[in-house]
């Protein structure tokens, strides 16, 4: 079911007024659906002790929605320099940020242990040797290797470059743990939007197999896992949402009987950005264009820089047309880029669209903004946030030409090599 509801109902009644006094385009959220969902998940695992989520900040890294985050109780999870300074400006700090990097540099390890330091999660036995400093608490990120995904987003775990193999992960603990770690955490992320919730329940199993083995192999004990994001949201309207309930009970029974055998527990952390934030936020934007030639286009003022979802994977977004129903029509709608992947949705049946129609596309709290770019000297739009009070708040100015030419000023520097 695209968006909640919920959102959509209470949202369309002032759409008009809130594209009147913003103008178009813009991405706005749900901060009433986005708290429902962070309560309706620490309530579904409250059984598992020590539970707690780590927002993925790359799916939304505004610090408005990561004061909410916060409030939530939960942690964030940082995979550059830039997600770990807006995580450390939210107040978090510590054990309340995971750092997942890749190809880490030495800038990356020289940041992840500034301010309060972090968790540091590897992704590759040879960085042991590359840590500055080995923090007490370690983490590795788990490849199993041959392994189904489940989707195409993250691809086959043998062809990822992501994580430790199977074959190394006692070694990445055995090094880490003699360059002076000594509490220790197991991370592994297999899936991007997955709706199938025994996949994440097989995940679970698979981790605390995992620590159990490598427990005794190396007498050493586990502070938590975490089985990643990947938790999926229907785009589609015939898509049946993530059965979370579900889900947290198998889980939960999983960590029950760990605790029956091993008179011990791992804490359970889950670092999930799109089930977040995916469904409460929509990319609103006005039709402009109409193009009859072979196929019918709508022009809209919002272009791919602003959601590269359906350009780069094909994806779904489902779309609305302020005060329309019905299917009278069959178009794609496009941005203005100077690229034919600059489509929101190809062959997609709408109601008769109009210029100056307002469109609102669905399921943008996630990958939207975030993903943008500035190709065409396209300036990203703004972000708006409609409180639980029916108040909507500006939360990121739209960009301007002033700040994609702010790169271009800058003070001379030229080398002079032996050819000069």
């Amino acid at each position: 079911m695209p968006i909640q509801k919920n959102f959509e109902d209470r949202l369309t009644p002032v759409l008009a007024s809130i594209v009147e006094h913003y103008d178009t385009p813009f991405h706005i959220y749900d901060e009433e659906g986005i708290r429902e969902t962070g309560e309706a998940l620490n309530q579904a695992f409250s059984g598992i002790a020590g539970f707690r989520e780590f927002f993925a900040v790359k799916a939304l890294p505004n610090p408005r929605i990561m004061q909410i985050m916060k409030s939530l109780g939960f942690g964030f999870d940082c995979s550059s320099v830039a997600e770990l300074t807006l995580s450390r400006q939210a107040g978090v700090a510590g054990e309340g940020i995971m750092f997942t990097s890749n190809n880490t540099s030495q800038t990356d390890f020289q940041a992840a242990a500034a301010d309060g330091g972090c968790v540091l999660n590897l992704d590759d036995i040879s960085l042991v040797e590359k840590v500055p400093r080995m923090p007490e608490l370690i983490c590795f990120r788990y490849n199993p290797g041959a392994r189904r995904t489940g989707n195409s987003i993250i691809g086959a775990p043998l062809e990822a470059k992501y994580g430790v193999t199977h074959d190394q992960l006692l070694d990445a603990y055995r090094l880490a743990k003699a360059k002076g770690a000594s509490r220790f955490g197991l991370h592994t992320m297999l899936a991007s939007n997955e709706l199938n919730y025994s996949y994440m329940v097989e995940t679970a199993r698979m981790l605390l197999e995992m620590v159990a083995w490598i427990s005794s192999e190396l007498g050493i004990r586990f502070e938590f896992i975490n089985i990643g994001g990947g938790l999926g949201i229907p785009y589609k309207p015939e898509d049946a949402p993530l059965d979370i309930g579900s889900m947290a009970a198998e889980i939960t029974a999983l960590f029950d009987a760990f605790k029956a055998q091993h008179a011990y527990a791992p804490k359970l952390f889950v670092e999930s950005g799109r089930y977040m934030t995916g469904p409460h936020g929509v990319l609103v934007t006005r039709a402009i264009n109409r193009k009859e030639i072979y196929r019918t286009y709508v022009g809209v003022d919002a272009c791919m820089s602003a959601l590269m979802r359906p350009g780069m994977y094909g994806a779904y977004h489902h779309i609305s047309v302020l005060g329309k129903q019905g299917n009278d029509e069959t178009v794609d709608v496009t941005g203005s880029l100077c690229e034919n992947n600059d489509k929101f949705a190809i062959q997609r049946p709408l109601p008769r669209v109009a210029d100056g129609d307002i469109l609102y596309i669905h399921d943008t709290g996630a990958h939207g903004h975030a993903m943008g770019f500035n190709y065409n000297g396209k300036p990203r739009p703004k972000e708006l946030l409609f409180r639980a009070d029916g108040r909507v708040e500006l939360i990121r100015r739209e960009e301007t030409l002033d700040d994609l030419f702010a790169t271009l000023t800058y003070e001379d520097d030229v080398l002079v090599t032996g050819k000069a």
